[in-house]
């Protein structure tokens, strides 16, 4: 009898949920397209940055932003995981930033074959299964930085890199940009170390710490993402080194623009990842709309030093308005 009971209670249960889906429209139907927005981490600047690029389209459009990622860049199987979510929710399209090249090429096939489309930002992945890729020229921005701090060099002297993490092509290609212009282009320009933060700011500040340590004679640090930017500026200061060790950091966050204006920084490489997020969105837009968006959109990386920050080109990639589209 208590069998049958539960089992009766079970099929009104299911019956009542049926009901109910059918008089709200449907458990699946939305009332405006959803866009999945999957970041590498959440935890710095630049992937805010790049959601609000996505809500500013998205705003336009009339359509609706999902965003989450991993707290941390690192962790690929979590980002993993949000992205298969949003393949089961089977959302209108997906704008992704891999956090490894090759571990999100199985999942971003799974986009694919459920009929999302996919478009890939800020670092690339070892597959052709997506509409457009949109980014910085992220070797150009590496080359930048070297011959930058070549210069403030008078290209001799002893430096080191706090790179992000092996994998990301973003950083991967940054850091490659740096030392084959170091080494074709300056050869007095000694790289005597090299660590990876792993795209995260105490890491960055630990291993720095670690490169100063052994390094005492240093002249000068490239730090190749916003983490460690800020884990070198960290460790740098600590030691009583500001201004003496010569840093060229890339991205952007209020403490490392007040660390410019300062010239405990002396230089950052600037990317734009409120066009990149911008862009992206638009790209699955208009291929939801049976275009045709360009495979391949390059941004080119901006110099940003003591003496143009001021600059309203320069400030715009310096502070982007990001309260304007996201909420607090």
């Amino acid at each position: 009898m208590g069998f049958e009971f539960t089992k009766f209670s079970r099929r009104v249960s299911v019956f009542g949920l049926l009901f109910l889906c059918v008089m709200l429209g449907g458990c699946h139907r939305r009332k405006r397209p959803v866009y999945a927005v999957i970041p590498k981490g959440t935890a710095v600047i630049h992937w805010q940055t790049v959601h609000a690029g996505a809500v500013a389209a998205a705003r336009e459009a009339n359509v609706d932003i999902d965003y989450n990622g991993p707290a941390m860049e690192s962790d690929f199987a979590r980002q993993i995981a949000i992205l298969d979510d949003f393949i089961n929710l089977h959302v209108d399209g997906i704008l992704l930033a891999p956090g490894d090249r090759e571990a999100l090429v199985p999942a971003i096939r799974r986009a694919k074959n459920a009929g999302i489309p996919l478009t890939i930002v800020d670092s690339a992945a070892d597959t052709e299964d997506y509409v457009s890729f949109v980014g910085t020229d992220n070797y150009a921005g590496g080359v930048l930085a070297a011959r930058r701090l070549a210069e403030i060099l008078r290209n001799k002297g002893r430096v080191a890199m706090t790179a992000g993490i092996p994998g990301g092509e973003a950083t991967v290609a940054r850091e490659k940009g740096f030392t084959d212009t170091l080494a074709k282009d300056y050869p007095e320009v000694k790289l005597v170390a090299w660590q990876y933060g792993m795209c995260d700011r105490a890491r960055s500040l630990s291993v720095t710490e670690d490169i100063l340590t052994a390094n005492p004679d240093l002249n000068g640090i490239f730090a190749s993402n916003e983490s460690s930017s800020i884990g070198v500026v960290q460790a740098v200061k600590g030691r009583g080194l500001a201004g003496k060790i010569k840093v060229v950091g890339f991205d952007t966050s209020p403490t490392l623009v007040d660390d410019l204006r300062a010239g405990v920084i002396d230089s950052l490489i600037l990317q734009d990842p409120l066009q990149m997020g911008y862009q992206g969105l638009q790209t699955l837009l208009g291929y939801k709309s049976g275009g045709k968006p360009a495979r391949h959109i390059e941004f080119p990386p901006v110099l940003a030093t003591r003496g143009n920050m001021d600059q309203s080109n320069i400030r715009t990639l310096l502070s982007p308005d990001v309260k304007r589209y996201l909420k607090d």
